[in-house]
């Protein structure tokens, strides 16, 4: 496994903590996942099969990252999603190793690895953001997110284009 510990480069992060802040905050799992950039085992994490609607977040820093809306199976064994719930919630790195070419995708805020995201998803964005479980957070869609999220202009209007035909 890669031992590189994700969030070091000269990027300036809103979120920096010393490394024993984060390996006391963090279970050991996600130490190894967001601060040294290792992979959980596939069918393993906690959201894979999670189909609750809500937010994923970042276990790190708390960064609101993907919607439920987004979320597909991928049948991988890991939580995929098809696009970021804001594009710059999340950087995009190349990532060469284990002899492989692939896309990193990093938390823009504190810099925690979260997994990597592939061409080949099955949604018209074609993009599998293959993410580790043990990366993010869940928060539960509550009503009052619900009901702003379905509130958009002319919602509750009725088009008149003529007479109602049966």
């Amino acid at each position: 496994m890669r031992k590189v510990q994700a969030g070091t480069e000269a990027v300036a992060r809103e979120v920096q903590k010393p490394d024993e802040q984060w390996r006391q905050e963090l279970t050991p799992l996600q130490y190894s996942v967001l601060r040294e950039a290792h992979t959980e085992r596939p069918f393993t994490g906690e959201y894979v099969h999670n189909h609750a609607d809500g937010y994923y977040r970042c276990a790190g820093c708390g960064s609101k990252l993907f919607s439920s809306d987004a979320k597909f199976d991928s049948g991988t064994g890991w939580p995929s999603f098809d696009e970021p719930l804001v594009a710059e919630a999340v950087e995009l790195r190349p990532d060469n190793s284990l002899f492989m070419r692939r896309t990193e995708v990093v938390c823009r805020r504190c810099g925690g690895h979260l997994g990597h995201v592939f061409n080949d998803g099955p949604t018209k964005t074609r993009k599998r953001y293959c993410m580790n479980s043990c990366s993010l957070s869940f928060e539960p869609a509550t009503a009052s997110q619900d009901a702003a999220a379905a509130q958009e202009p002319g919602d509750g209007e009725i088009a008149q284009s003529g007479p109602a035909s049966s």
